[in-house]
């Protein structure tokens, strides 16, 4: 074996064959690559010049309205964002689309609920919170005969488009999406699409029709309406579709119950996007529901149902507020702000920052979306408020602390373009390994786009951040001769553009200032 441009020594131990590369041209292509492709370095790497670009429908968040949103709800978003920035971030087409829950027998509920305890105000000021309390008070006489039969009038007008009740109805939704979209804001996070259950009723009849057409449904003796799923058609594996009334079943996943509109949408938002993937984010516990709902759509004849796909995620145990249980995404960000503004005030190294509260709030979601995302999305995990909010150790506040000393080290030695640095001086071992990890950014993207888990790129971003504190320590930029210092602040320039980089990927945004 002979040394060449690359390998710059080669010697052989027992049973193994040792390759040194050339460091200084380590350096010179890593650092080039980097700060030449900026927000597009990985992404331009040959391990994706064979990736198809694609159009992607993504679901995502889903909440009910009128009803909690549980911290599922919080995975569902924040692992739909990931998917959805990874995906763009990689040159494919995506839309993003919440499927509300807004339709069903609890609007009946709902309905009568807010014209006894409702308030017209209080719905404009804040409708998520105040729905929520109506609906609260109503189900304590949902047993009642009187509560029954008027929920279930208001409900049959809602479904003949009674215009008063449709006016209300639909001012409960516009209402709750505008809220909705200024929490996700919040988060950083954003939808194409609002969809929901009620748009798809009268679409639900047309699936209702095929199925029958296609003799595909099936009745019990006790009348209820079942597709067979089962291989050798003798009913050892079927769904239930529909109620012994003659009703399209309302959403009761647990039961494994496929509703008309959950088909009805999927065909609809093929029709419409025509995409080549269609990814729902939702808990593990609705797997089977998917599973149905796929092998349902070919049985219907649409073989695009392969290129269907359930991302699942785990259940998250003990996150409470100081006031109790999370009933809103709200308490989840103000609890987080107000225990990051806390810590920030009693920790000895925090600088005067501009808007602290601003600060806290970033760097307390990347707490959140790191302990969320270190694991296998499909474990289910405790959470814990020390755990996420320690500065020390694997968490998003560290990652965060890290990205903000890098920015403030560039502002310290000015914050001009390097151009003609000469990097062969990076000969230290932190340098060493810092540029090594850095180059190997492309293959944890590759292996994210693949199984769609971002703890690849936690872990990843995770040493990295660990490498660069250790260089920073080793590897001073102040007092340095000019060209090693030159050398170093460009090392520091490319580990904190590829930490950003990540750590937007993941949907959390990189503070400056900590």
């Amino acid at each position: 074996l002979k040394c060449d441009a690359v390998v710059s020594e080669i010697s052989a131990g027992p049973g193994t064959v040792n390759f040194t590369i050339n460091r200084e041209l380590l350096a010179k292509t890593v650092l080039q690559q980097v700060l030449k492709d900026g927000s597009e370095y990985g992404v331009k790497s040959e391990l994706f010049s064979k990736v198809p670009r694609q159009k992607a429908v993504i679901e995502f968040s889903s909440p009910n309205i009128a009803k909690k949103f549980h911290i599922g709800h919080l995975r569902s978003t924040i692992v739909g964002n990931f998917i959805a920035n990874l995906k763009v971030a990689l040159g494919h087409e995506v839309t993003r689309i919440n499927y509300l829950g807004d339709w069903g027998m609890q609007f009946g509920l709902l309905g009568v609920g807010f014209q006894r305890f409702g308030n017209k105000d209080k719905l404009k000021s804040s409708p998520l919170q105040h729905l929520f309390e109506v609906y609260v008070q109503i189900n304590k006489a949902a047993e009642d005969e009187n509560t029954k039969k008027l929920a279930k009038d208001f409900f049959r007008k809602l479904e003949e488009h009674d215009e008063q009740i449709l006016s209300l109805w639909k001012q409960f939704r516009d209402f709750s999406i505008e809220e909705y979209i200024r929490i996700y804001k919040r988060l950083g996070v954003h939808f194409d699409e609002y969809s929901g259950e009620s748009f798809y009723q009268e679409k639900s009849q047309e699936v209702l029709k095929m199925l029958k057409d296609k003799g595909l449904l099936q009745k019990t003796v006790k009348g209820t309406g079942i597709v067979d799923l089962s291989e050798k058609k003798d009913l050892s594996l079927f769904s239930t579709v529909m109620r012994s009334d003659g009703t399209s079943l309302y959403i009761t996943r647990q039961f494994l119950v496929i509703p008309f509109r959950d088909l009805a949408a999927a065909i609809d938002r093929m029709n419409k996007h025509s995409c080549d993937t269609m990814i729902y984010v939702t808990d593990k516990s609705q797997s089977n529901h998917f599973q149905h709902l796929f092998q349902i759509l070919k049985l219907m004849g649409y073989d695009w149902a392969e290129r269907c796909q359930h991302v699942s995620f785990g259940l998250v145990q003990g996150m409470k507020t100081r006031r109790g249980e999370v009933i809103f995404l709200e308490d989840v960000l103000n609890e987080v702000r107000s225990r990051m503004l806390q810590n920030m005030a009693s920790a000895k190294t925090t600088k005067e920052v501009e808007d602290p509260m601003e600060t806290a709030e970033k760097v307390g979601l990347a707490a959140l979306i790191i302990q969320d995302f270190r694991g296998l999305l499909s474990s289910d995990y405790q959470f814990s408020w020390d755990r996420a909010l320690q500065s020390r150790g694997d968490t998003g506040v560290f990652l965060q602390y890290t990205h903000a000393r890098l920015h403030s080290l560039q502002q310290m030695h000015g914050n001009e373009q390097l151009t003609d640095v000469n990097v062969a001086c990076l000969q230290e071992p932190d340098a060493i390994s810092v540029l090594q990890h850095l180059l190997r950014y492309d293959e944890v993207l590759y292996r994210s786009s693949q199984d769609l888990q971002p703890k690849h790129i936690v872990s990843y971003l995770l040493t990295l951040s660990h490498l660069a504190a250790a260089a920073h320590k080793t590897l001073p930029v102040k007092g340095s001769a000019p060209d090693l210092a030159q050398a170093r602040l460009c090392l520091f320039q490319a580990a904190r553009s590829v930490l950003a980089n990540g750590m937007k990927l993941l949907g959390i945004t990189p503070v400056t200032q900590m």
